[in-house]
C-alpha cells in the first residue's frame, strides 16, 4: 500500500501547482478589471494616469498591506502574469503604430525621437550609475521610462533585465511623478510665452520628450488638434524605437556577462534575444499593411492594455515598499536629472531640428 501512496501524492501535487497557478492568474484579472474601472473615473482620466500606472501602485498597496491574504499557492500565477504574459502584451503594443503614420512626420519626427531616446537613456544611465550610485537596472528602467514611452517601456526593459519587480515600481514612480508634472508644465510655459514654438515645433516637443501616450495627448489638446496630432505620431514613433533600443541593450548586457566571467571554462553564453520584441515590430508592419480589419485591431489593442495592466498589477503585488525606500531618494533624484534634461536638452534638439529639417 506505502508503494502505491507515494505515486499517486506526487502526481497530485503538480496539480495542486497548475490549480493555484490559474487562481493567481485569475486574481490578477480580477484586479486589473478593477483598476480598469478606476482608471475610467473622470477625475483619473484627466490626469492622465493609465489603469498601467493605476495597476503597479494599487498592487503594490495590497503586496504590502494585505500579502498574508493571498494563498501562497496562488503566487505561481502572479509571476506568470508580471513575466510571461508581459512578453506577449509588449508584442501586441506594435498594434498601436503603423509605418504610415511615422511617415507623415517625416525626417524631422524621426529625428527629435531618435535623438533624444539615445541622449535621454545615456544621460540617466550615466546620472543613476555614476551619480547617483544606482545599479545598472535601476539606472537603466529610469532612463528608458523617461526616453521611450513611459511604462510600457519599463514592463520591455523589466522583461529583458529580469530585474526585481520594486526596481520598476521605482521607474514608473517616476514616470508617474514627472510626466503628470508635464501635463500642466508643458502647455502652461507655452501659454506664457516661456516656449517659443510653432504647431510644429510644439508637436516635436511635446511628442519627443512627455513619459506616456496618454501624457502626451492631455498636454497637446490644450494647444491645439494640430499639435496634438503630430505630438502623438511623433510619440509613437519613440514607441517604434523600442525594439532597436531593446536589442541593443541585449547585446550589450550579453557582452558585459561574457566579458565578467571569472570561471575560466572559455564558454560564452548565448545572446538573449528579446523575441517578444521582434513580435513587436512584426505587428508594426501587420497593422501598417492593414491586414486586419479596424474593428479587430481596435479590441486587440483593447485586450492589450488589460493584458499590460495586469503585468502591472503582479509586478505591484510582487513589490515591496522596504525595498524601494533602501534607494527611494536616488531614482527619484535621477529621475528629476533626466526630467531635466528632457526639457532643456529636449527642447534644445526641437529648435536645432526644426531649424534644418522643418
Amino acid at each position: 500500500m506505502n508503494s502505491l501512496a507515494t505515486p499517486v501524492a506526487s502526481h497530485a501535487t503538480p496539480t495542486g501547482q497548475t490549480r493555484g497557478q490559474l487562481n493567481g492568474i485569475l486574481f490578477v484579472a480580477l484586479f486589473a478589471a478593477a483598476v480598469t474601472q478606476l482608471a475610467a473615473l473622470p477625475f483619473i482620466a484627466n490626469l492622465g494616469l493609465s489603469p498601467l500606472i493605476i495597476g503597479i501602485v494599487a498592487g503594490a498597496i495590497y503586496g504590502n498591506a494585505l500579502r498574508d491574504g493571498m494563498p501562497e499557492s496562488w503566487a505561481s500565477g502572479v509571476n506568470f502574469s508580471a513575466r510571461k504574459l508581459l512578453r506577449i502584451a509588449v508584442g501586441f503594443f506594435g498594434l498601436r503604430v503603423s509605418l504610415q503614420e511615422i511617415a507623415q512626420v517625416g525626417l524631422p519626427g524621426l529625428t527629435v525621437s531618435v535623438l533624444v531616446v539615445v541622449s535621454t537613456l545615456a544621460v540617466g544611465t550615466w546620472a543613476g550609475m555614476k551619480l547617483m550610485k544606482l545599479d545598472r537596472d535601476t539606472a537603466l528602467l529610469t532612463a528608458a521610462g523617461s526616453a521611450i514611452c513611459g511604462a510600457a517601456a519599463v514592463l520591455a526593459f523589466e522583461s529583458t533585465l529580469q530585474s526585481e519587480p520594486h526596481k520598476s515600481a521605482m521607474a514608473v514612480g517616476s514616470v508617474v511623478l514627472f510626466g503628470t508634472l508635464s501635463m500642466f508644465l508643458y502647455p502652461l510655459a507655452l501659454h506664457l510665452g516661456w516656449l517659443h514654438l510653432d504647431t510644429l515645433g510644439v508637436g516635436l516637443f511635446f511628442g519627443g520628450t512627455i513619459h506616456e501616450v496618454a501624457q502626451v495627448v492631455g498636454a497637446a489638446s490644450n494647444v491645439s488638434p494640430e499639435a496634438t496630432h503630430i505630438a502623438t505620431i511623433v510619440k509613437m514613433t519613440r514607441v517604434m524605437l523600442l525594439v532597436p533600443v531593446l536589442l541593443g541593450i541585449g547585446m550589450w548586457i550579453n557582452r558585459s556577462r561574457n566579458n565578467g566571467q571569472a570561471d575560466g571554462s572559455g564558454t560564452r553564453r548565448k545572446l538573449a534575444i528579446p523575441w517578444f520584441a521582434l513580435g513587436f515590430l512584426a505587428l508594426v508592419i501587420v497593422n501598417s499593411l492593414h491586414v486586419l480589419p479596424d474593428t479587430a485591431t481596435h479590441t486587440l489593442n483593447t485586450l492589450d492594455t488589460f493584458a499590460l495592466t495586469m503585468a502591472m498589477t503582479a509586478l505591484g503585488i510582487e513589490t515591496r515598499i522596504e525595498q524601494i525606500r533602501r534607494a527611494g531618494p536616488r531614482a527619484l533624484v535621477t529621475g528629476a536629472i533626466v526630467y531635466a534634461w528632457l526639457i532643456g536638452g529636449g527642447l534644445a534638439i526641437t529648435m536645432g531640428v526644426e531649424r534644418l529639417l522643418g
